[in-house]
């Protein structure tokens, strides 16, 4: 085989597994096409000695320790196909090139698919937000507003209200919460406001006013927002990959699928899509996968116990 393992995706999950791969002396092939979600992300914060840099800085600091292994390489490309054969699996890629290895590990990450309103793609990640954790801090005591329904706007709503009492719930239309919903709301202080959205204000990305249907135009600091996402790839459902009830990849507390061989890691196996649990889910996974290449060689080279009679 060419290598070991290849690492399909080269952000933080993948990074994080061939660094443990690497330091197993596990000979790997990282393919990254250079488009994580979060590439549009001004600060990463939520994760120990990095809290506030960039996304590429993290990516760059991280590659740049992984020079140091030798039996690591990397390719700027896209994988397009990935098929078993008898001596494990068998990877192509955009450019034209084929590699083999024993294993295989899924870290190609989510595509989020944004909503038609102006505005908002420009602002994705920089001040219309998914996560407090990852960035309620910085405007935290701000006026701030959600753009959710139902049951995920009434859990966003509660939970955001820790760090914002100034809070407005957008529904968009006609609010979908239940009795029971709308009384706690009300209870806390948010407003909720149906009128339909036409358009986000910005300046470069950070978010001025929020334009509704009856022209009003209301100031705030972030919107918060919950949008749907897929696989960034069929890869996995090319190699048989079972799939969540979410999509996601199934996977084990070690990243293993239910695919023999193959592993995955980072935000394809999760809803938590934080730095900290894509790098501790490819550490995770890159130490299982070592471990199961030894135990197959261990099989391979010792000869059957034969017990006496």
């Amino acid at each position: 085989m060419d290598y070991d393992v290849i690492c399909i995706g080269g952000s933080y999950a993948g990074l994080s597994a061939a660094l443990a791969l690497g330091r197993s002396l596990r000979r790997v092939l990282v393919i990254d096409a250079g488009k994580p979600a979060n590439r549009q992300t001004p600060h990463s914060h939520n994760f120990l000695t990095r809290d506030g840099a960039t996304p590429a800085q993290l990516t760059a600091i991280s590659r740049e320790q992984l020079k140091l292994y030798s039996t690591l390489s990397f390719l700027d490309d896209t994988a397009l196909t990935a098929t078993t054969d008898t001596a494990g699996f068998r990877v192509t890629t955009a450019g034209g090139h084929t590699f083999s290895s024993r294993k295989l590990l899924l870290a190609t990450g989510l595509v989020d698919m944004l909503p038609n309103l102006p505005g908002f793609a420009e602002c994705w990640g920089r001040s219309v937000l998914h996560c407090p954790y990852c960035h309620g801090y910085e405007v935290r005591h701000q006026p701030v507003g959600i753009l959710a329904n139902g049951e995920v706007g009434y859990e966003l709503a509660t939970l955001i209200q820790h760090w914002n009492p100034d809070l407005t719930l957008y529904t968009n239309g006609p609010a979908t919460l239940t009795e029971a919903q709308h009384y706690t709301l009300k209870m806390l202080n948010i407003p909720i406001v149906e009128t339909l959205l036409t358009a986000i204000e910005h300046q470069n990305g950070f978010v001025s006013n929020l334009v509704l249907a009856n022209e009003d135009r209301v100031f705030l600091n972030a919107l918060y927002a919950r949008v749907p996402f897929q696989l960034s790839s069929d890869l996995a459902q090319q190699l048989g990959c079972q799939l969540t009830d979410h999509n996601l990849i199934e996977v084990t507390d070690f990243g293993a699928t239910t695919a023999p061989g193959v592993f995955a890691a980072g935000d394809a196996t999760t809803m938590f899509r934080q730095v900290a649990l894509a790098v501790a889910s490819g550490s995770k996974a890159g130490a299982w996968i070592n471990r199961e290449l030894i135990a197959e060689d261990l099989h391979r080279r010792l000869p059957p116990i034969s017990m006496p009679s």
